[in-house]
């Protein structure tokens, strides 16, 4: 159900937009309907009054909780039924954060990622998007949300955008607290300077090689590191949020001198923070995870020559959880993997 069909519905039933706008903040903050100052029987039409049980059913059966597999780190990672039998997974972070899906697989194929191994099965919609908040929200506080889970966020932009404004104007969510994650599609920036809601960026970087960033993102656009830092720039100082680069750290792939080198020339003196994240070993892929001693030398280079680094742990190390690792056991198969050269052959 899309956010504009939940509006649609409402409109034909009498609402106005302030009524609207009060059943879709009630519903996005998980609050009872006569909370507040207005109680429905008092502001509410008798149609929007008369449906909304079954309309509140509807809205809260679009995301169930399959499975949850808390973490040592203060995580858990949840398995999500969608309405129509598919799952996706919603992540939740400490300090109250929410790392949701967008998609139902990926079509982006990165090499390193089990959801990009099985494809792209469905679009995920806005309001399956706020429902994984809503739901999320039955089990701790969420302050904060990161499109970084399931799917390319930029491959489904307009419903992943009407959930940010949602969030951003009814969720009771700071808009620097959302956080719209991709591997940088030209479009993204576009779209994100024009919103209502300006969320963070966050830009899988992966590496400063252009040749590599295809091997391990064959299906991403095809912009240069270069490029890909310079757009980013431009949407940080339009925002004033510094853009977060994603670095997945892969062991002889991209954890080299050379690699270092680039990072420095591309980031010293750009309004960035680079999240290092050793990999998360996922089984029957030839990648391999460094030591923590490793990433963390890496990192205070990083910090001595001049760029911001937060060395982080990908979330549910310790119960196999890496994005699309509990969708892949309860419902597919491994599939074939494909090898990826060194960062020295690149």
């Amino acid at each position: 159900m899309q956010l504009s069909t939940i509006r649609q519905r409402l409109r034909a039933l009498g609402a106005l937009p302030l009524h609207e706008q009060r059943v879709l903040r009630d519903w996005v903050q998980g609050r009872p309907y006569d909370q507040g100052r207005r109680r429905p029987n008092d502001f509410l039409p008798l149609g929007v009054r008369t449906a909304l049980p079954a309309l509140d059913a509807e809205l809260h059966a679009m995301a169930r909780l399959i499975s949850s597999h808390p973490a040592e780190d203060g995580s858990a990672r949840l398995l999500v039924g969608l309405a129509d039998g598919q799952a996706v997974e919603s992540v939740l972070l400490p300090r109250d954060g929410l790392c949701v899906s967008s998609q139902v697989g990926c079509a982006v194929g990165c090499q390193f990622c089990m959801t990009g191994r099985e494809g792209l099965i469905r679009q995920v919609s806005s309001g399956e998007i706020i429902a994984q908040v809503v739901l999320a929200r039955t089990q701790r506080p969420v302050k904060k949300v990161v499109f970084m889970g399931m799917g390319e966020p930029a491959h489904n932009l307009d419903n992943v955008l009407d959930a940010i404004e949602l969030l951003g104007t009814e969720g009771n969510i700071g808009h620097k607290n959302l956080v719209f994650s991709t591997v940088g599609d030209p479009r993204v920036f576009e779209r994100l300077a024009q919103g209502v809601v300006k969320p963070a960026l966050a830009l899988s970087l992966h590496t400063t090689k252009p040749a590599l960033r295809e091997q391990l993102l064959p299906r991403a656009p095809r912009i240069t590191p270069e490029q890909l830092v310079e757009a980013g720039e431009q949407y940080a100082r339009l925002t004033g949020y510094p853009v977060q680069y994603q670095w997945t750290l892969l062991e002889g792939i991209n954890d080299g001198e050379d690699e270092i080198d680039g990072i420095v020339r591309l980031l010293k003196g750009k309004y960035a923070v680079l999240n290092m994240i050793p990999y998360n070993t996922i089984p029957d892929l030839a990648f391999k995870r460094p030591s923590w001693e490793s990433a963390r030398a890496i990192a205070a280079t990083l910090h001595q020559r001049g760029v911001l680094t937060k060395l982080r742990d990908s979330a549910g190390q310790d119960v196999d959880g890496g994005c699309g690792q509990l969708r892949a056991r309860a419902a597919v198969p491994a599939r074939k993997t494909i090898a990826i050269g060194r960062a020295d052959a690149s």
